[in-house]
């Protein structure tokens, strides 16, 4: 079975035209600085991003989706994933995510893409506002849907993914307790962590850190 480790880069080179670009393009924008001086700035966008309903998948590129399997005699667990990304040429630690379709909430965007990538089925318990991955750079940005998964049920004793052509992902599972040192751990090994997780897991270090602060 191919594994992401087993992917490789071959080359980096830069379009003849941004026509080339099937998912990103990229713009320069004209503004006025708070002293009333204009100035440029680049960035890139997604071609993708929906603009058809009224709907929040209007202003809304994606999701991430903080998957939680919870049995009542086992420690909670977070479901995570390997995938080799070829901007940063290695292997990410990820959390199941997707593009929103057309006319598609956040929360269906939620529900199918964690069946489709982990095979596991869950209910919504908590969504994020829209927050941005890097303003600095680009106007991309998501929903961060948080689903429990119910370990108990037999829909999720056995999951499949439904990966499509030209996915490679390895979902696996971290227990909540380990998570901050298994990051650590992953990061010594050379894998590349994605900023949504390693936050998670720092946010739930600091928690356990200042747990008396008041």
């Amino acid at each position: 079975m191919s594994s992401p480790e087993d992917a490789k880069l071959l080359k980096q080179y830069t379009p003849e035209t941004l026509d080339d670009c099937k998912w990103v393009s990229l713009q320069k924008i004209d503004y006025l600085d708070p002293k009333g001086k204009q100035r440029e700035w680049e960035m890139t966008t997604r071609k993708t991003r929906s603009s058809g309903t009224k709907t929040d998948s209007d202003s809304v590129d994606g999701v991430g989706i903080i998957a939680l399997l919870k049995h009542p005699n086992e420690p909670t667990k977070i479901v995570l994933q390997k995938q080799f990304r070829p901007p940063v040429g290695g292997v990410c630690i990820e959390m199941p995510a997707g593009l929103i379709d057309p006319k598609e909430s956040v929360e269906t965007t939620a529900i199918r893409e964690l069946k489709e990538e982990t095979g596991y089925s869950g209910k919504i318990v908590d969504k994020s506002p829209i927050i941005f991955n890097d303003p600095g750079f680009t106007n991309t940005n998501l929903c961060m849907v948080t689903i429990e998964v119910d370990m108990t049920l037999s829909e999720n004793q056995h999951p499949v993914s439904q990966l499509e052509d030209g996915e490679f992902i390895q979902t696996f599972s971290v227990e909540l307790d380990k998570f901050h040192d298994e990051m650590n751990s992953l990061f010594e090994k050379g894998y590349k962590l994605d900023a949504r997780v390693q936050n998670i897991a720092q946010g739930l270090q600091l928690a356990k850190l200042y747990k008396d602060m008041k």
